[in-house]
């Protein structure tokens, strides 16, 4: 359940400080390392677009990262969620919020992007109603991505 699960922006929180527990839980949310994905730009610049789940005990839970760009295209950079606190729907809540929060700034399409092996990332973002594309070589040659790709509606 995540009943017990509080969302708080990043732009509340002290953001060096939250990076820096997020990077110590790694493990706990990631089975690859995604750690020079958690750049601190993502948490300083970004922040406003970003959130923690913490639990009442107060521990991190789940986290997003994400930003709407200036031609309004909301960017879902990273979605994670504790080992312990998957398939609860707090995912889903994440992305709610991050939806939510997209939309009052005038965007109306969110992408996220993906290693094409990543099952779990590409079915829950096509259950979200995202439809998928193959980038070939986006992240150089031979590194091919899946752009995920939904409409923002209210």
């Amino acid at each position: 359940m995540t009943d017990d699960v509080a969302l708080v922006g990043f732009a509340e929180l002290s953001a060096t400080v939250v990076r820096a527990r997020l990077l110590v839980a790694h493990d706990r949310f990631w089975d690859v390392d995604t750690r020079p994905l958690h750049h601190p730009v993502w948490f300083d610049q970004f922040g406003g677009f970003g959130a923690l789940a913490r639990s009442a005990g107060g521990e991190d839970v789940g986290y997003l990262l994400g930003v709407v760009t200036a031609d309004r295209l909301a960017y879902l950079h990273l979605l994670a969620v504790r080992d312990d606190r998957r398939r609860t729907g707090l995912g889903r809540r994440l992305v709610r919020w991050f939806d939510d929060l997209a939309l009052t700034t005038g965007a109306r399409v969110v992408q996220a992007v993906t290693r094409p092996e990543n099952t779990a990332a590409v079915a829950f973002h096509t259950a979200l109603g995202a439809s998928a594309h193959l980038a070939q070589d986006r992240n150089g040659p031979g590194e091919h991505r899946l752009v995920l790709t939904r409409s923002l509606t209210r």
